[in-house]
């Protein structure tokens, strides 16, 4: 996912369900660059409250690893873009690593993050690696050499969801993956609002989106979320007008 084009880029993750295919529609229709789509596990460590509850209900629903695959499969019919399924290290172990890795792309699959999944572990599988702000830049450097297509930079130290003041871990962060690595670094974790995702595409090449588009597309459905995301698009395209900040 290049940014050669001065565009940012906006990435929505949405829960694995019945509904998630008309709602990854929506959200390409609103201006998603990339879907993440959460293949739900019962203890998923890295989410906040809202996206837990999405996984219980997927898991409620029926949603196992073959239903999430298959979901995977009727969202790569109707988007084009780049779709990255998003789970834990547990449900591969489970399922074995290299089918389900073969599995995923067969289905649509254009990457791979597995949240707990060490840097170390299982190099032959392709995937996006997860860096915080509590990092060193041994591991920033090495990161950045494995990561599949991009870097997502965690904007927090804690889970996802909403997170109050200002992103103040993220200038930093951003600093010093650049000085690592070339690749493009899309931030995540408390982005929730327009002015936000603003706030973090002004250093980063782009944000992600999960717990808000989350909230929406179980309030208001697919045509909620469109709208989530063309304000938050609309919120980028700003960012990616605006001078870069001084330093970077």
């Amino acid at each position: 996912m290049g940014s050669d084009d001065g565009r940012k880029r906006l990435a929505i993750y949405l829960m694995a369900g019945r509904e998630t295919p008309a709602l990854a529609e929506a959200a390409v229709d609103g201006g998603a660059d990339l879907v993440e789509v959460g293949f739900p596990y019962a203890d998923p460590l890295a989410d906040g409250p809202v996206i837990r509850r999405a996984a219980e209900r997927a898991l409620e629903e029926g949603m196992r690893t073959a239903e999430c695959l298959s979901c995977l499969a009727e969202v790569r019919a109707r988007v084009p873009v780049p779709l990255v399924p998003m789970t834990y290290a547990a449900l591969l172990e489970a399922y074995g690593y290299e089918r389900f890795d073969r599995d995923a792309r067969s289905a649509g699959a254009s990457g791979l993050i597995v949240a707990d999944l060490p840097l170390e572990a299982r190099p032959e599988l392709r995937r996006v690696h997860l860096v915080a702000p509590t990092t060193p830049d041994e591991r920033l450097s090495l990161a950045g050499e494995r990561t599949d297509g991009w870097l997502y930079l965690v904007t927090v130290t804690g889970t996802t969801g909403r997170q109050a003041g200002p992103l103040r871990l993220l200038p930093g962060l951003v600093a010093r993956a650049r000085r690592c690595t070339a690749v493009p670094l899309l931030a995540g974790f408390g982005i929730t609002t327009p002015e936000r995702a603003a706030e973090a595409a002004a250093l980063a090449d782009g944000v992600v989106v999960g717990t808000r588009a989350i909230e929406v597309a179980v309030e208001a459905g697919p045509r909620g979320l469109r709208a989530l995301v063309a304000s938050l698009r609309a919120a980028l395209d700003r960012a990616a007008l605006a001078p870069e900040p001084t330093g970077r």
